[in-house]
């Protein structure tokens, strides 16, 4: 299979390298000192379940480069999902299926509204990796799981492009799954992240710290209703126990797991606040939904939504 993968980060890096490893022709976009670095060395992926390493050659600087693709996986952050859309159309149009491994739960209307509907399967990942270094993507833990299905598909069987792709992740060794319910599965998982990301970066501690201290359970408990009930009033068949369930698996998670978004908060980066707490907070305005809790979250973090803010000292 000819897979595209945009974003050779934790999730792109691991998943697509995977998959090359089991004979797939992949080709990584990447950009920066991550880009510079596999053109020199190629791509290494640091992981219990066994090293990887990618040629130099399977790394292009833009989509453009991809001379053609049957699948597209989208692993950039949200806030590029608009501009990789775009540029995705001519390969979209040929043909490829185009599969966001995304945080969030705007990212397919994003690309719905620049690709042809039909080239868009739904598609979440589970997974905790990231950028070590330039060039290098390490892999925490072994837990490590693709779920995509189509839009509408309601208990049918997986479409022949959704089981060919389960077929390449089996002989990646990929765990994955085909979903006839994939827009249910992208807000199970949107409810628990935004809880995981909107506390730990407000508290600024691991879920330890936050599912063990009385106010900040309560405050986890409480985003992920709300996204819950977001959720439901879109249309979405969530359970009435889901944010409860949530919360009885971040008690198994363990003490010093933190967030990406909390990564980023602590290392000065951009945070996808907009598209986890904002996005519930802004999706309940619309929908007479109340979000006080994740606008609070909103609020407090949004002057390091763009990176560290400036101090104003000389």
């Amino acid at each position: 299979m000819r897979i595209a993968v945009v974003g050779a980060g934790g999730v792109g890096g691991f998943f697509g390298a995977r998959l090359a490893a089991a004979g797939d022709e992949v080709t990584f976009v990447a950009r920066g000192r991550h880009l510079e670095a596999i053109r020199a060395d190629g791509l290494s992926v640091r992981s219990a379940l066994g090293d990887l390493r990618v040629a130099p050659e399977a790394v292009v600087p833009s989509i453009a480069d991809v001379p053609a693709a049957d699948v597209v996986l989208v692993a950039v952050k949200l806030w590029d999902t608009e501009d990789v859309a775009k540029q995705l159309r001519p390969l979209a149009e040929a043909g490829a299926t185009v599969i966001s491994l995304q945080n969030g739960v705007q990212k397919d209307d994003v690309l719905r509204e620049h690709l042809p509907a039909r080239s868009v399967m739904g598609g979440a990942c589970y997974i905790s990796a990231f950028i070590e270094e330039p060039g290098v993507v390490r892999h925490n833990g072994t837990l490590q799981k693709l779920v995509f299905g189509e839009f509408g598909a309601h208990g049918a069987e997986p479409s022949r492009r959704a089981g060919a792709l389960l077929d390449r992740c089996a002989a990646a060794g990929i765990e994955a799954e085909v979903s006839p319910a994939v827009e249910r599965v992208i807000w199970e998982k949107f409810v628990f992240l935004t809880g995981l990301s909107g506390t730990t970066s407000a508290v600024r501690q691991p879920i330890g710290v936050v599912r063990g201290t009385p106010g900040s359970r309560a405050l986890l408990r409480d985003v992920m209703r709300e996204a819950a009930a977001v959720g439901r009033a879109r249309g979405v068949d969530l359970d009435a126990g889901l944010a409860d369930e949530r919360l009885a698996f971040c008690d198994t998670l363990p003490a010093d797991m933190t967030s990406s978004m909390h990564n980023d908060l602590k290392n000065g980066n951009r945070l996808e606040l907009p598209w986890l707490s904002g996005a519930v907070a802004d999706l309940g305005r619309e929908l007479g939904v109340p979000a006080p809790r994740n606008q609070a979250i909103a609020d407090v973090l949004s002057p390091y939504v763009m990176g560290a803010p400036a101090t104003g000292a000389e």
